[in-house]
């Protein structure tokens, strides 16, 4: 019935608006449900975050805890927690209603490229996320180490969870930096060749991130952060310049057929 009625798939200003209500209110939704669920998970969410402290504390003899320093502290960080848990478990549901309200106004060329960038974005922040998780022990290790013999190192729960939820959102998102790269490169955007022109400025920026992201005296961290992202910016590289390559070809050979024709 939509089809008859309108045969080139256009919609109205109030058609978009209320699809996009309807995408917003579902995801909402999905939210919500996933956020009660994290509300459940926050106790071993909680114990997770906190092993490397406890672990550490007892190998290293420090008296390193992890306190609450308000009433209503604790149901504030459980809430945050509880809300970040819901966003991560809900993402797939309201990353594919984003999708579905934006794919109707991408040609088929462009969809694509968005399928490609979320494929491969996903595992991308995953292998982040990951190497900050496994960096975090000798992160908290390294700041724990500071407090002096004889004292006490009261961690407020709050900072320290939010910490640790920060870590591991930079490394994740600076993985799928990359990506943003090769995708702007297949819409035309940028070459190859401003990509390797750029590699000093962007070393420095990954040296920056690095820097911001292993919050340690430890240069051997920062290394290990920038090593990973370093490699991902020349394959990014390599990948835009194979793609130039085969976008010269194109042209090459559209431009021949044209002279073919004409002559």
């Amino acid at each position: 019935m939509a089809g008859k009625r309108n045969p080139e798939s256009k919609m109205s200003i109030g058609g978009h608006l209320k699809e996009l209500r309807n995408r917003l209110f579902w995801s909402a939704i999905f939210i919500f449900a996933a956020t009660v669920g994290g509300w459940f998970l926050f106790d071993p969410v909680f114990q997770i975050l906190q092993a490397p402290v406890i672990e550490i504390a007892t190998k290293k003899g420090v008296n390193a805890t992890i306190n609450f320093g308000t009433v209503v502290s604790a149901f504030d960080l459980r809430l945050q927690v509880s809300i970040f848990i819901g966003l991560l478990l809900s993402s797939p549901f309201w990353l594919f209603n984003l999708w579905a309200f934006i794919t109707p106004g991408l040609k088929r060329r462009e969809r694509r490229f968005t399928l490609g960038f979320v494929f491969s974005a996903v595992p991308l922040f995953a292998l982040g996320c990951w190497l900050a998780w496994v960096s975090l022990p000798s992160f908290v290790e390294t700041l724990i180490g500071f407090t002096p013999q004889g004292s006490a190192n009261v961690i407020n729960a709050s900072e320290y969870i939010l910490f640790t939820i920060r870590i591991l959102l930079v490394f994740g998102i600076a993985f799928v930096l990359p990506v943003v790269l090769v995708l702007l490169n297949f819409a035309g955007l940028i070459t190859a060749k401003s990509i390797v022109k750029s590699w000093r400025i962007a070393i420095f920026i990954i040296a920056v991130v690095a820097a911001l992201a292993t919050p340690t005296a430890d240069p051997m961290s920062m290394f290990l952060v920038m090593v990973p992202l370093v490699v991902l910016y020349f394959a990014a590289a390599g990948v835009t310049a194979l793609n130039d390559k085969r976008r010269e070809r194109r042209v090459i050979a559209i431009d021949e057929q044209i002279e073919a024709q004409d002559g």
